[in-house]
């Protein structure tokens, strides 16, 4: 039996820590007690740097509830035998800049593990001749992985690709963040003081909602979030209001403030719509790849934010956040169409189908396939929700070490629920003889 590639787990946004390296003594400053948005925020005028100088803040740990358990079993369970190892790395990374800058790192990181594992005494000399890895990515995470076969696929370097709950056409929640400041992003509830420094993260343009079912908008506004006019004034004047105190040039006025802030508004807004179109048109077959090579699975059966309402005030839009736009259909729906609307409590339903892959592929799991002794999980699942404990399903752990690998399912426990609409007979999984659960 062929050796396993390498694996690189990939997680989602803010479940990175950020360390400050600048002090004598480097200082985290975005743990999962400890959260210093005025030291994350970035600098308005180049949003490579922080924006309170002098600083130099780099990825650290990845967050250790949601990770470690993942991480360690799939070292444990991916191996063919005790003393045969296979390196599962984790790759920390700085959630705050724009997407393309992050899958350019991780590039460098593909190339790094790829050269530490030749080194390796139980992979040499056989895997340098077809050096590859295995790609899991969680949330965002599945955003940066697509975006590397985008851009990096030709490269030959990736065998296998497993997608967890990632918002490949966006999330309600994203929007809220950056609205109110308060939303199920992250490990923990939110501050409202997160609000000034979300505006001013560009990854997280990133995640907003672009599928056609979910967002109204009334006549008069533009109808995608991508576009300036669709958002609530205050959004500029956040970060005008960075621009006054951090900019670089302290004289300037009013509406060199108010101009330069609208330009890098729709900068950010842009970025992450070329970013989504980019996605939405990757050609998985151009890293030699094909859509059995990659398991995207999607959390549902979870009270979720499926809609929004952006209504016109007077020519002014105004973001209606309503209760009846959380919902959960996954069992009581009547209609496929109907069914669709549930989700993993960030992520909804429709945000998290990805267009590159087929929707008959996709594989389902809800909190219900949780063990009966994953009591700890269950615990996390009710404190942090159900998108960022995902990770830590232990019957997931059994289905992605079946794809990384191709092993039988010898003893029956893993299995997966079908996509809305889709019967047994059509239901077309990466992974040979899933037993599919109702």
């Amino acid at each position: 039996m062929a050796k396993p590639n390498p694996t690189i787990v990939v997680p989602g946004i803010t479940a990175t820590y950020l360390r400050d390296y600048y002090p004598v003594s480097p200082e985290t400053i975005w743990a999962v007690l400890r959260k210093d948005y005025d030291r994350a925020a970035l600098h308005p005028d180049n949003l490579d740097y922080e924006a309170r100088e002098p600083a130099r803040v780099l990825p650290d740990q990845l967050y250790e509830i949601a990770y470690k358990e993942l991480i360690e079993e799939l070292r444990y369970n991916l191996r063919l035998a005790e003393d045969d190892t296979v390196p599962v790395y984790p790759f920390p990374y700085d959630w705050r800049l724009p997407l393309e800058a992050v899958e350019e790192q991780f590039a460098e990181f593909v190339e790094e593990v790829i050269e530490r594992t030749k080194l390796m005494r139980n992979y040499h000399p056989d895997y340098a001749a077809n050096p590859k890895v295995n790609l899991v990515g969680h949330s965002m995470g599945g955003l940066i992985i697509a975006g590397y076969v985008n851009g990096y696929g030709e490269r030959g370097r990736i065998d296998k690709i497993v997608s967890l709950a990632s918002p490949f056409q966006g999330s309600f929640e994203a929007v809220i963040k950056v609205t109110t400041g308060t939303a199920n992003l992250g490990t923990e509830p939110p501050s409202s003081r997160e609000r000034e420094a979300a505006r001013l993260t560009p990854a997280l343009y990133h995640l907003m909602p672009s599928f056609r079912h979910g967002l109204v908008v009334d006549e008069g506004l533009p109808n995608t979030l991508f576009d300036p006019g669709v958002w609530q004034p205050s959004i500029v004047d956040t970060l005008g209001e960075f621009v006054r105190l951090h900019g670089v040039d302290p004289k300037k006025s009013k509406s060199e403030i108010r101009a330069q802030a609208e330009v890098l508004f729709a900068d950010l807004l842009d970025t992450a719509r070329k970013h989504r179109r980019r996605l939405d048109r990757l050609d998985v077959s151009r890293a030699g790849l094909s859509a059995k090579d990659w398991l995207c699975v999607v959390g549902v059966n979870a009270t979720t934010r499926v809609g929004l309402h952006v209504r016109n005030a007077n020519g002014r839009p105004d973001f209606a956040f309503r209760t009846e736009d959380r919902d959960d259909k996954w069992a009581t729906g009547d209609t496929p169409e109907q069914r669709r609307l549930t989700g993993d409590g960030t992520v909804p339903f429709e945000g998290a189908v990805p267009r590159f892959l087929p929707y008959e592929g996709l594989v389902c799991v809800t909190p219900d396939d949780f063990g009966y002794w994953e009591i700890a999980d269950k615990l996390a699942m009710q404190a942090g929700g159900f998108h960022g404990i995902l990770p830590n399903m232990n019957m997931l752990h059994r289905l992605i070490v079946r794809h990384l690998t191709g092993r039988p399912d010898k003893h029956g426990n893993t299995w997966g629920r079908l996509p809305p609409g889709i019967g047994k007979g059509d239901w077309d999984p990466p992974v040979a003889n899933l037993m599919p659960k109702d």
